[in-house]
């Protein structure tokens, strides 16, 4: 362990000793989750290599109450509806002192205009480019208005699984001139263009485009998001102002996102559930 630049032997080895005593038994995941994304999650890859670590996942029945089900040692969930959440709030509460489980505008405008409420249906994902604020009465409230930024038709999703930090490229919308601003109106629709098939990892780009933002960057940023929104496991869509190299932009963060679209997620989230159980048999007193 290192502390101001001091280096204690001693306490490197006892918390060495305790990580090799560790002996993880049967880990239970309970999870509730759409079967759109069970289908994306849950992939027999990672169902084999979960109980290869002794991690075994429970569907939760969402008919019943979550305190006569399990018991499970983490809970995975991501449902829509008011009694959903009326049911994991009541859950939170009396888990809360438990220890032993884990939850884890002017009139030229330039604007990115998506609906506010996503629930996994291909509405949810629409996108247009308004270019003026009448065009934005075509559209069907709530949205949400963010400031379109020239950024090179490439973002970067930073997956981010408890400690770990996974980053990939993804085509998006292209750049816009300032001549086609001044002749175009109303609204041009766009695809979703965060899928998988959208990977731009292996296309050939111009490295100004490319180039990942910085690991301190990614690093400093995850650190402050898990602190700010108490979340191990969210996404987060990066953009670089086109034409600069150290100019970001957060565009989107995601909780529970399709890890399914992550490379070698299986590994990295399976490390994750034991980890969780690791942390809190290292935080309990010695008996």
């Amino acid at each position: 362990m290192r502390l101001n630049g001091e280096t204690f032997p001693e306490a490197e080895e006892e918390e060495a000793k305790e990580s090799e005593n560790f002996q993880p038994q049967e880990l239970v995941v309970g999870y509730a989750l759409t079967s759109k994304k069970k289908n994306s999650f849950l992939k027999p890859k990672l169902e084999v290599l979960a109980r290869s670590k002794g991690i075994t996942f429970v569907a939760i029945d969402t008919n019943r109450p979550l305190l006569d089900q399990g018991p499970f040692d983490i809970v995975l969930h991501k449902m829509s509806g008011k009694e959903w959440c009326e049911v994991i709030e009541r859950f939170a509460l009396l888990i809360m002192n438990d220890d032993q489980i884990v939850e884890i505008s002017p009139s030229r405008i330039q604007s990115i205009a998506k609906p506010l409420v996503v629930d996994g249906s291909a509405k949810s994902h629409e996108l247009f480019l308004a270019y003026d604020r009448f065009s934005l009465a075509e559209l069907e409230p709530p949205l949400v208005l963010q400031e379109f930024v020239n950024h090179g038709g490439v973002l970067f999703k930073i997956y981010i699984v408890g400690e770990a930090i996974k980053v990939v490229r993804r085509f998006s919308l292209p750049n816009v001139s300032k001549c086609e601003l001044a002749k175009v109106v109303g609204l041009i629709p766009f695809p979703r263009v965060s899928s998988a098939a959208a990977s731009a990892d292996d296309a050939d780009l111009d490295p100004g485009i490319a180039e990942l933002p910085p690991r301190p960057l990614l690093e400093r940023l995850a650190r402050e998001l898990r602190l700010r929104l108490g979340l191990r496991l969210f996404n987060i869509d990066m953009i670089r102002d086109y034409g600069t190299r150290d100019v970001f932009y957060v565009i989107d963060i995601n909780y529970f996102p399709g890890y399914g679209k992550m490379p070698d997620y299986e590994h990295i989230f399976t490390d994750f559930l034991v980890s969780l159980v690791q942390s809190k048999y290292m935080k309990r007193p010695n008996t």
